[in-house]
């Protein structure tokens, strides 16, 4: 059953809203999820969140009745977060849960993210088993066995609880420094939890971008050229720091004292730094995230593994080895102590007690930290297999450490470069990473040259 332009990942699908992805599309996707999940966890409920795009209260209806379309009694969470929908499957001991979010991504996108019973995004093989649905026919309920909706209004003030309840994050050390924070909710569901955490936490809190219609005034993504409007922000108030999220508040973006965006990765670091000053283990993070993250993991005396790019993957490695902390690229911050997800307000609790626990500015902490440069381009697929797109890439580097996990990464001491297929958008992604942006931009146009001879169509953008 092919849709063009469905984007079908590790988390899920996605598309732009009227043209891939549409209410039939949604219907057969959450119906074959609740078949795929109560064949798995019989009499179990299933769990279903939005953020807050425009779109999300017309799937959302679309959803609710598919999956009572095949028997699911649902438990209707509303307008929520990512992380806040991953704890009410654990909280409820659902058999899964629907998240209708497209993250990021621009405002004519949306997306269905699919949870597993264990409150993780589904993997590979779960993934397939559902989809399988969606191909060979989906099983209905009779009149006398449809699924019921229930709501839950309660979800997000678990979530907090949660938080607040980790055992090195002292709310009272972080509520007698008054932190003056600022806010950037880009009018996702960052509203409904990230202010709440920030009154629990003692802040005073100056906010643009709270309504949460999903009208994005700005792209979407936390990255640091989106963020200008909250710079001045720190700036015009004086605040201490400035906080970011994406649309579905799994993504935290961090501005420093000084007016300036730090960058994803160094939320990153800096969440890993505090853990590390409290718990030993290991560190989990993705392929294509800085080494500042290495540097700090290094700092604190443990070890770091990398697995593939998506949350699911990283959270499958935290569980195998036991790690105290995870981290998966673009500012998510993962704690098994609170659950296996990206978590941004977790990633806020956590830098407001290493604030606490330095009484250090953010721009001095962050100063204290290596400085990397990441950049990133993209290129439509090109006509070459990526066999052979990887294979000149190992001849034009070889004195690189060669790491084939998913796509091709190349590593030297201080920097490396990134090549994979995009699993959200009919690209491939190059990224490098190195000590000045000329050193990364370097790698990428080194990583071109094989391409290009490959006869691979031109770039579709780029950015640094």
């Amino acid at each position: 059953m092919a849709h063009d332009g469905l984007m079908v990942s590790v988390s899920g699908i996605r598309g732009r809203v009227g043209e891939a992805l549409t209410p039939e599309i949604v219907a057969s996707y959450a119906a074959a999820f609740g078949a795929w999940a109560l064949k798995a966890n019989p009499g179990k409920q299933v769990v279903v969140g939005r953020d807050s795009r425009v779109s999300g209260p017309m799937f959302h209806r679309v959803a609710l009745g598919a999956l009572q379309s095949v028997g699911a009694n649902v438990i209707d969470i509303g307008l929520t977060t990512t992380p806040t929908c991953q704890l009410a499957v654990e909280d409820h001991h659902a058999a899964g849960g629907i998240m209708l979010s497209a993250s990021h991504n621009p405002i004519e996108w949306n997306a269905l993210k699919f949870i597993g019973a264990g409150g993780l995004f589904l993997e590979a093989g779960e993934g397939a088993e559902m989809r399988a649905f969606v191909e060979r026919g989906i099983p209905r309920a009779p009149w006398d066995r449809l699924g019921s909706v229930d709501a839950d209004s309660g979800a997000a003030g678990r979530h907090l609880e949660r938080i607040l309840k980790i055992p090195y994050v002292d709310v009272a050390k972080i509520r007698a420094r008054r932190f003056h924070v600022a806010l950037d909710c880009v009018h996702g569901a960052g509203a409904v939890i990230v202010p709440a955490l920030l009154e629990r936490l003692g802040c005073k809190v100056t906010a643009i971008n709270m309504e949460p219609d999903g009208r994005f005034p700005r792209p979407p993504e936390p990255i640091p050229e989106n963020l200008g409007e909250l710079e001045r922000l720190v700036r015009d108030s004086r605040a201490d720091l400035g906080v970011a999220v994406d649309p579905d508040v799994d993504r935290l973006a961090l501005v420093s004292d000084q007016g300036k965006a730090i960058g994803e990765d160094y939320t990153l670091a800096l969440a890993v730094m505090l853990v590390l000053r409290h718990r030993s283990g290991p560190v989990v993070t993705n392929l294509s995230t800085s080494l500042v993250v290495e540097d700090a993991v290094t700092a604190g005396g443990s070890t770091l593994a990398r697995t593939p790019v998506g949350e699911v993957n990283v959270a499958i490695r935290m569980r195998e080895l036991r790690a105290v902390v995870g981290v998966e690229g673009n500012g998510g911050v993962i704690l098994p102590e609170v659950h296996l997800g990206r978590d941004a307000p977790l990633g806020v609790a956590l830098i407001l007690q290493l604030l606490a626990e330095t009484d250090k500015a953010l721009s001095a902490v962050a100063a204290g930290l290596p400085r990397y440069v990441i950049v990133k381009d993209k290129l439509d697929r090109p006509k070459a297999s990526l066999e052979s797109v990887y294979s000149s890439l190992r001849d034009a580097f070889s004195d690189a450490r060669v790491d084939t996990q998913e796509g091709l990464r190349l590593a030297w001491t201080d920097r490396w470069l990134y090549v994979r297929p995009s699993g959200t958008e009919p690209i491939v992604r190059v990224i490098a990473d190195a000590p000045t942006e000329r050193g990364a931009r370097e790698l990428v146009r080194r990583a071109r040259e094989p391409l290009d001879r490959l006869d691979a169509p031109a770039t579709v953008g780029a950015v640094g």
